[in-house]
């Protein structure tokens, strides 16, 4: 055994692919991975070492601490059919830079959607309606990190941009593990006050203010939510997912989507989909969340 209760990552792939495979799916999407200039996600990691403490009151060692191939490689043998390479700036300057790179990447990575990132500065429209003309699937925005408002007047030609596009963005904004200045529902319901077709994931399902997200995605409907480390055992420690909210999860099935934040989780791939598993909302909930709300999302549906 292994010091995340797996005998070996071969074994782990054999029982995630007995997961998908007992639901008759082709595999899973996940909507929610990371992978970025190397440099930078050692950063990410360093930043997990030293804070895990204070994020999560435990540590937070990182599972899947490989280099690129071997995540890419991992994820595969697991099944997972497509996935993002989710990327994000903390600082100007960096997203048009970060955007060339995920944009090699996709190109030589054909199961990665191909994923573009931005941040309030004077050329966020045009870097963001270049990437989308250069093919980007879904961006990813990181409220939290970035600390930036994200009805902030700078950002608002470019969501303009993806609204009209029909192109996901997958959002932190909630306040969960870490709050920010800028964290939380208020500020993205500003945002879709504005630009009501706008196709916001709620990364994390919004961890911690759940019902407050649940809330915009009944309001909203192209506002959806991943399951980015919600219900896992880790997670339910210190922020649970209020169980009077499981009947509102179910209802908005057709717009959950798997996530999982490979590879800067402190516990197997597994767990998330066991997490899921055991909310016990139904087979046709879990294949859907796994797998066909985001084959459907982004064309990925086996003919």
């Amino acid at each position: 055994m292994n010091d995340h209760g797996t005998a070996s990552v071969g074994e782990e792939a054999g029982e995630v692919r007995r997961f998908w495979e007992r639901l008759g799916l082709p595999g899973l999407i996940d909507v929610h991975t990371h992978f970025m200039p190397e440099r930078v996600l050692h950063k990410v990691w360093e930043y997990f070492d030293t804070n895990g403490p204070l994020l999560g009151g435990a540590g937070w060692p990182i599972t899947y601490r490989q280099e690129e191939a071997q995540r890419t490689a991992l994820l595969r043998e697991f099944g997972v059919r497509a996935f993002t390479a989710m990327l994000y700036p903390h600082k100007p300057g960096m997203a048009r830079w970060l955007n060339g790179w995920a944009a090699d990447f996709a190109r030589r990575t054909p199961d990665c959607l191909h994923t573009a990132t931005l941040y309030p500065e004077p050329d966020v429209a045009a870097y963001v309606r270049e990437a989308v003309e250069a093919g980007a699937r879904v961006f990813k925005a990181h409220v939290q990190v970035g600390a930036y408002d994200p009805a902030d007047e700078r950002l608002q030609e470019a969501w303009g941009v993806l609204a009209e596009a029909g192109t996901p963005v997958v959002i932190h904004c909630g306040s969960g593990p870490a709050p920010g200045k800028h964290t939380g529902p208020g500020p993205v319901a500003q945002v879709l006050a504005r630009h009501p077709r706008l196709r916001l994931i709620v990364a994390h399902m919004g961890m911690s203010e759940y019902e407050e997200f649940l809330d915009l995605a009944e309001r909203y409907d192209e506002v959806r939510l991943d399951t980015t480390m919600a219900f896992t055992d880790f997670t339910e420690a210190f922020i649970p997912f209020p169980g009077r909210a499981l009947p509102r999860l179910s209802a908005l099935g057709d717009r959950i989507l798997l996530g999982s934040d490979f590879p800067n989780i402190p516990y197997p791939y597994l767990h998330q989909l066991q997490a899921l598993e055991r909310l016990e909302l139904g087979q046709e909930w879990l294949r859907a969340v796994c797998h066909d709300n985001a084959a459907d999302l982004f064309g990925r549906r086996v003919s």
